[in-house]
């Protein structure tokens, strides 16, 4: 079964887009930060990872360089409040290699179908 770790400092966020998933009847976890998501990611071995970009402490992108130094084989969808093709930011995840990203405030359809998506690759 596909676990999802999500990775957000706005708990309303977080909560939101990890009950989302529980309905779907997947398995979630939750961080708060960057540091707290590195060290779910050695305990939990999540498959799939929604981060979001810019948070207090260490942001996205370092922390998907650091979850990507434990395990290259993480999926990691990126969350952004702006448009990444004005900031860079998301070409610079892509590097790193993030799959795709989402958008704030979240969509269900559009978060559905991104994630939907990478779980039906990861279990064929």
């Amino acid at each position: 079964m596909t676990k999802i770790l999500i990775v957000d400092d706005e708990e309303d966020v977080r909560e939101f887009a990890a009950n989302f998933f529980r309905r779907k009847k997947i398995q979630v976890i939750t961080a708060g930060s960057g540091e707290e998501a590195i060290k779910l990611v050695n305990t939990e071995k999540p498959q799939i990872i929604l981060l979001d970009i810019k948070m207090k402490g260490m942001d996205g992108i370092e922390t998907l360089k650091r979850i990507k130094g434990i395990d290259k084989n993480i999926k990691a969808i990126m969350v952004t409040g702006k448009n990444p093709e004005e900031e860079d930011a998301f070409k610079r995840c892509q590097q790193i290699g993030a799959e795709n990203y989402v958008h704030k405030p979240l969509e269900l359809d559009e978060l559905e179908e991104v994630v939907m998506n990478l779980i039906v690759k990861i279990e064929n």
